[in-house]
């Protein structure tokens, strides 16, 4: 099913600034992970995109390449990003048949809903296999080729007629920024990826690689809403609040930001985490007490009482 571009794509990129790259995700045939192939396809690129589900991930990869007339999309399913070797043939037969293999995404991952009292061993130890473990084999499989891609097209500051090239990015959450009921294996995993992360960008810096995290926040109609949040109106007008910009992010604000990693304009932009999120994860503590909710106290105007008052101290 065709999406209109307008839904993962705004209109301020330049046609054409991924001509001839080569993108490789795992977790491609995902609600976000998709829209950030199909962004990166739509701007030129062709792309192999990886899945446990082989039906999902071609169907996934034949639906993305409909987005730009000549485009190449792989969709390789039976894939568990736990199995390194099954990466690495992976990552193999994409640099095989597409020509190279210039940009990466770490998306697989898993979550659900759960307090410690009910998570299990195993359970816990699923997810960090899936999150941590996952991205890193996803890592090992693609760094040699993002190696060769990176000599080739050099992050020299200075516009380079080739592009850009030599890109990973890894998908996090805010979790673990905060803390969070109910995820403590992802809230572990997640901090795991982000350190894997950095780690990439330490390491694999002097070849000219940069490495990202970038962390989506509460978006509307995907997966992850679907299984981390009630849906029903009275609940997400309750989880708007926390978002200081009072709505859900689109799937477009994702993937617009990947094509800014990946463009020239991210050709400095190394070890950093870039949160879009709406600011959710900036208010923590904003509504800590019912008698302060957030926003409606802020925008009342109202004064704070039945507190201690800070009249006479010493500031």
């Amino acid at each position: 099913m065709s999406v209109p571009r307008e839904r993962y794509l705004s209109p301020v990129w330049r046609d054409g600034i991924f001509t001839s790259k080569v993108l490789f995700c795992t977790g491609g045939a995902g609600s976000i992970c998709s829209m950030q192939v199909r962004a990166f396809v739509a701007l030129g690129g062709n792309a192999c995109i990886i899945g446990r589900n082989v039906e999902k991930t071609e169907k996934g990869a034949a639906d993305i390449a409909t987005v730009r007339p000549g485009a190449k999309v792989i969709g390789i399913g039976g894939i568990d990003v736990r199995d390194p070797k099954a990466l690495q043939a992976a990552a193999e037969r994409c640099a095989k048949e597409l020509g190279s293999l210039d940009f990466a995404i770490a998306g697989a991952a898993g979550n659900f809903l759960a307090p410690m009292a009910q998570l299990s061993p195993n359970a816990f130890k699923t997810v960090m296999d899936i999150d941590a473990l996952g991205s890193y084999n996803t890592a090992k499989a693609v760094l040699p080729y993002l190696v060769e891609s990176a000599k080739q097209h050099k992050n020299t500051g200075s516009t380079q007629p080739t592009g850009t090239g030599g890109r990973m990015l890894f998908i996090s959450a805010t979790f673990h920024y905060k803390g969070q009921p109910l995820q403590a294996h992802v809230a572990a995993a997640k901090a795991a990826v982000d350190q894997i992360s950095h780690a990439v960008a330490i390491e694999y810096g002097p070849y000219g690689i940069t490495s990202n995290i970038l962390t989506p926040g509460p978006i509307a109609n995907t997966e992850g809403m679907e299984r981390l949040s009630k849906t029903d109106p009275e609940s997400s007008k309750a989880e708007m609040k926390k978002v200081p910009l009072q709505r859900y992010g689109e799937v477009k604000e994702i993937a617009d930001a990947t094509v800014y990693l990946f463009s020239e304009a991210g050709s400095y932009v190394n070890g950093n985490t870039l949160v879009v999120d709406g600011g959710q994860w900036r208010t923590a503590g904003a509504s800590m007490s019912h008698a302060w909710q957030y926003p409606d106290f802020l925008l009342s105007g109202a004064a704070v009482e039945g507190v201690k008052s800070a009249k006479g101290s010493k500031l």
